[in-house]
């Protein structure tokens, strides 16, 4: 099976620095797309308009989230939230990644063939652990994310991203930088495993067909593989990490569950699928994409296992 690793030597610090430019570059030509995806989420029904009895959502679909955005609030808006994105690709993207190769070895001992569920593992417990020393820059990207949705008239909580972890910590404390840990740590440890694991599959099987060679066109459709078993397996997870973070009025993570199951229904937790797998499956392919190609500085070729 394909490996995201190659044999050739590649220290934890050049694959980290590979990994983190990737997921930060992917990042800031994403953000607008998870900018829609959040405000998708975090809209509930809203009530009857008339007598109709028909329920009007302000945010409708992906392209029509990102312009209703646009006209509302600038253009500018559509990027909230991304110096916070950077913060956290560039820790969260770099760690899931760098670790990886490590993990993998730790619990397998070889660097030779390696199956898929110890990937899976492997990638499981790096996207948890990034995600543990990430959670604070995550949780102020999706708090200035929600600021648009803030009543007319209502001032703005945070001047920035900066602005935004002084004064969390200040009028909520240091812990609730870790809001919605859990939730967080099970969406991206999920949503890493698919991801890692079905690029690796994807791209393994498309190498067997007669005449396909390891390049852009096998990067870009390994990555959108990798981004629909992700966001398949992990929006109910994201649905609830994004409310929890964007709003306080839960108490908890099976609170959150609960209640918006009770409230909208079992499909809720999939609001924003297509905004999400628009934002996932892009940031995969663009991610991996400069991934694969960053790598080259260190390493002349790449051999898979």
């Amino acid at each position: 099976m394909a490996d995201l690793h190659p044999k050739s030597d590649i220290s934890f610090v050049e694959i980290f620095l590979c990994s983190a430019f990737a997921a930060c570059f992917a990042e800031f030509c994403t953000i607008p797309l998870d900018t829609a995806k959040v405000r998708l989420q975090l809209q509930r029904q809203t009530a009857p308009a008339g007598d109709g009895g028909t329920s009007v959502p302000k945010y409708t679909g992906l392209l029509g989230t990102m312009v209703t955005i646009a006209q509302e609030e600038g253009l500018s808006a559509l990027w909230k939230g991304v110096t916070a994105g950077l913060h956290r690709q560039f820790i969260y993207g770099g760690l899931r990644i760098g670790l990886y190769g490590p993990v993998k070895f730790f619990l397998t001992g070889t660097s030779g063939v390696i199956p898929l569920y110890q990937k899976i593992l492997a990638a499981l417990i790096t996207g948890a652990v990034a995600i543990i020393v990430a959670n604070p820059t995550d949780l102020v990207k999706v708090r200035l994310q929600a600021e648009g949705k803030l009543p007319p008239g209502v001032p703005k909580r945070y001047d920035g991203a900066l602005d935004a972890y002084r004064t969390i910590v200040k009028q909520e404390g240091l812990t609730a930088l870790w809001t919605g840990l859990g939730p967080n740590i099970a969406r991206n440890a999920i949503i890493n495993a698919a991801e890692l694991a079905s690029y690796d599959e994807v791209k393994q099987t498309i190498l067997r067909i007669p005449g396909i060679r390891d390049g852009v066109l096998t990067h870009i459709l390994a990555g959108l593989g990798a981004g629909f078993f992700a966001v398949s397996i992990g929006s109910p997870i994201d649905v609830v990490k994004s409310r929890m973070m964007g709003d306080s009025s839960y108490n908890s993570t099976v609170d959150c569950f609960i209640k918006t199951i009770q409230n909208e229904g079992i499909f809720a937790l999939y609001k924003g699928f297509f905004p999400n797998f628009g934002r996932l499956g892009s940031w995969n392919v663009i991610m991996f994409l400069t991934l694969e190609q960053v790598k080259k500085i260190f390493i002349r070729e790449v051999y898979y296992d």
